[in-house]
């Protein structure tokens, strides 16, 4: 099962730009998959597990793959990460970290709480552009995932 164009995007990013500047990149992409935003980590728990203004989860489908940011106000992408990755009928949801951070002790941690892959935003428009695009034909047209 390749993530199709029914499967949500869900984005975990506390930056506005960042976030727009993502799903600009997916989109002229070709990537026409419905996108959700979670501001703080908070409401990425409460998304996942369809809690408070998420309880719906016909309004808000379980995720075929999270974009996560580490550094998120209240819970932070790290604990999000390990949350997802021990709880049943999530852990299978790839989890790719899109984050500023290049500290090997966060790359090493994600990867040991299961992170799928772990990719450090450029700092230029172009250059997230170009990740979210391998991205996109990583997770897109390539890989083969569990249904």
């Amino acid at each position: 099962m390749k993530i199709d164009d029914k499967h949500v995007i869900l984005i975990v990013e506390d930056n506005p730009e960042d976030y727009e500047a993502t799903v600009r990149g997916f989109r002229s992409s070709g990537v026409a998959n419905p996108i959700f935003r979670c501001e703080d980590g908070d409401q990425a728990l409460d998304f996942l597990f369809h809690q408070g203004e998420y309880a719906d989860s016909e309004k808000y489908p379980c995720p075929g793959i999270i974009l996560l940011d580490l550094d998120l106000p209240g819970t932070d992408g790290r604990e999000v990460l390990a949350e997802i990755k021990k709880t049943e009928g999530l852990k299978k949801i790839p989890v790719v970290v899109l984050t500023t951070s290049s500290d090997e002790r966060d790359i090493t941690q994600c990867y040991e709480d299961g992170a799928n892959s772990y990719i450090i935003k450029p700092v230029d428009f172009s250059g997230l552009i170009q990740a979210i695009q391998r991205l996109k034909d990583y997770w897109f047209e390539i890989v083969v995932l569990p249904k």
